[in-house]
Parts: C-alpha cells; structure tokens; sequence
C-alpha cells in the first residue's frame, strides 16, 4: 500500500490487535520537538530539566509545582497543556478513545492538538484508501481551508499553504490571497494518481462545487469517520441544496453550518448570502435502525457544512461524536 502524510508521524505509533492506534515512548518525545516546546536560548533551568527528564521517560509524573517553577508564562502554558494530553493518552489505550474522552467530556486542549489526533486518526481510518479525491477530503477535517469561487467552481485550498506562498500572477491564486504565485492546481484525474507522493504539501485545491466528486468524497470520509469511532455503518448522500429539506435531526460540521441548521430548526427564513456560505448539505442514514434513538427511527440527519464570512472554513468532526442521535455512545477502546 502507498504511504501517505508522513508528517503526521504515524510510523512512530503502534496498532492494537482491533487496530487502533497506541501510543510510544517515541511518538511522545516527538512533541519536543515542536517549536512551542523547544527551550529558547535564555530558557531558565527548570525549564531545561523538565524537558530533559521527558525525553528519558515521557511518562514520568510531572507535579504541577514542576510547572509553576518555569520562569517563562508561554512554556508554563505550553508544559501545561502537553502534560494534560499526555495523562489522557496514559489513561487510555488509544488514541481513538482518547480522541472520543476529550470530546465527551469538553477537555479543553489547544487546536492544534486535536487537529494532531483528528489527523492521525483518520490516517489509521483510511490507510488502505485508494481514492487520492477522498483523502484530499479528509484534510478538510484537520486543516482550515480558504474557499472561492472560479469559474463557477467552488474551490477549496489549504489556509496555511495559501498564506505561506507568498505573492503571484494566477487570477485563481489572487482569488485565493496569492497574487502572483504560479496557479494553484486542483485535483482532477489527470493528476489524483500523484496525491501520494505529495500529501504532505498540502498543496492541491478540492472542487467542492455540488454534484461533482469533491463532495462525494467528503460524504465518504465522514462515513468513514463514523464507522472508525464510533463502530456504526452510515450511509452519506451529498443533497444538491436546502429546498424541500425537512430537518428531523441535524448536525453542525462546523460553528457555521451550526448556525444555519439552529436557524432552520427555529423556523428562521435564511437569506442568499446565508445559503450562499453552505459548501455541503448531507443526508445521513444508519444501516442499523437499533442504534438510534426511538424518535429517530427511519428518519435521515441532516449534516450542514458552511464556511464563515471570511469564507474560511474550519470543520469540527468532533461534533459528529457528539451530535448524532445514538441510543448509547461507546467511547472506542
């Protein structure tokens, strides 16, 4: 099978015998590394003996004096917050279920750390994905993109690629806030053979104009998603739009889309520019009708994806956990 978002570092992890992802002593050091954890030059000693005494036993219990004593606020935040994670990841067995823990229980942990664990986790779900479509999909679960329209195209391309390449000359990169950059390609079939061996550019744009194969791609990963977290076969259809929609139960994938399905629910009327910012409208059905609350029985959720005024979206599958109406939710071990 051809490898993809090495970045993530799941080469450093472990499979359980369900094949859910354990945590190493390896994976864990790797966290040292990031910048936000790396002492600067005039970091004070107990800041470089904390660190030191992580990297020869990551699991060592850290007293929250230990923290209190570093000199600089950000370090003690940062350590703070690792260390949080850290006891979450010992707890449990998996990152699945330490994923599932902390959005049952509303652990507040910073994005980027659940943007980590979403990344990892869905590089376990799709390992043997073949469909270069569907995994650029599933970026759209760990990192924000920027959206316009060209052409008539929906086109989604990564934020942080966007805002790192500078300025250009393509009318679709200045759309994009790139003016002057070389065009931005977007995936097609002439070149979805190559997502492999650039993954970890994030680099292609995704048509997320309805009725085309950018959304039917999303729709698959967020089965996907459902299956590997939650163990319950979904099927995910993309709807071509909010006419005749009756919304029996429904689920925001971001804060945007969110907002619009509270507003549909209460009866307010949404506006063009309000329908303008949905980028995905989907209808959700279980293949087994004994999971879902009794009200529920043989209807369909409605799943709203909408992207902020700014038109960058940010999805939360984290509310996928949460929001479906499922008689009991098992935390994935």
């Amino acid at each position: 099978m051809r490898d993809f978002w090495l970045s993530c570092g799941h080469h450093l992890l472990d499979r359980d015998r369900n094949g859910r992802l354990r945590v190493t002593d390896e994976f864990m050091k790797l966290y040292l590394a990031r910048p936000e954890l790396v002492p600067p030059p005039d970091a004070c000693g107990v800041e470089r003996s904390l660190q030191a005494a992580f990297l020869a036993d990551p699991w060592r219990p850290v007293a929250p004096v230990e923290i209190d004593a570093i000199a600089d606020a950000d370090a003690r935040e940062n350590w703070r917050y690792l260390i949080a994670l850290r006891d979450q990841l010992a707890i449990h067995r998996t990152l699945e279920a330490t994923y599932t823990t902390l959005v049952r229980e509303n652990i507040q942990l910073p994005p980027i750390f659940v943007d980590q664990l979403t990344h990892l986790i869905l590089r376990n779900a799709l390992d043997r994905c073949q469909d270069g479509y569907a995994l650029r999909a599933a970026e759209l679960f760990f990192r924000p993109q920027r959206l316009t329209l060209h052409e008539g195209a929906l086109l989604a391309a990564d934020q942080e690629y966007v805002d790192a390449s500078g300025r250009g000359a393509s009318p679709l990169a200045a759309m994009l806030g790139l003016p002057g950059q070389p065009d931005i390609e977007v995936l097609a079939d002439a070149n979805a053979a190559g997502y492999w061996e650039r993954s970890d550019r994030f680099d292609l744009a995704l048509d997320l104009t309805v009725g085309r194969r950018g959304v039917a791609a999303l729709a698959t990963v967020i089965a996907h998603w459902v299956k590997h977290l939650l163990d319950i076969d979904v099927v995910v259809e993309p709807l071509d739009a909010l006419r005749d929609v009756v919304l029996a139960w429904y689920v925001g994938l971001d804060t945007n889309g969110t907002r619009i399905g509270d507003a549909l629910w209460n009866g307010v009327e949404t506006d063009e520019p309000t329908r303008s910012r949905i980028v995905g409208l989907f209808r959700l059905t279980f293949g087994n009708a004994e999971v879902v609350i009794e009200r529920m029985a043989g209807e369909p959720v409605h799943l709203i994806l909408a992207m902020a005024p700014d038109r960058v979206l940010r999805m939360k599958p984290q509310n996928l956990l949460n929001g479906l109406p499922i008689r009991q939710l098992e935390s994935v071990t």
